[in-house]
């Protein structure tokens, strides 16, 4: 009923930039928070950023000054810039939503499917 659908990874040189989107479709009433994760292989999932609906965000130790977390309410979508790009950084990105779908509901948690960020020479 709802759907994430992240676009925007790829491979990157250290020290490169990319620009990370995910578009929330499907019965949507509205989104609160709305954020990006991380896993790198044999790793946690972990939390890289995230912005509520009034445009407050937070952001994991390791990302803060590079990466910066937008939103566009019109078009229920979530962006991630991410800036000087470190070989750490490598990992499955992952969109993630709270989403209410009618007036009634409590939010609940949907999720992309994971696009792959690689940094590497």
């Amino acid at each position: 009923q709802v759907q994430l659908v992240e676009s925007g990874g790829g491979l990157v040189q250290p020290g490169g930039s990319l620009r990370l989107s995910c578009a929330a479709s499907g019965s949507i009433f509205s989104i609160n928070r709305m954020g990006w994760y991380r896993q790198a292989p044999g790793k946690q999932r972990d939390l890289v950023a995230a912005i509520t609906s009034g445009d407050s965000a937070n952001y994991a130790d390791s990302v803060r000054g590079r990466f910066t977390i937008s939103r566009d309410n019109a078009k229920n979508t979530v962006y991630l810039q991410m800036n000087s790009l470190k070989p750490e950084d490598t990992a499955v990105y992952y969109c993630n939503a709270a989403v209410r779908t009618n007036w009634l509901s409590t939010p609940q948690n949907y999720w992309g499917q994971g696009t792959q960020v690689t940094v590497s020479s």
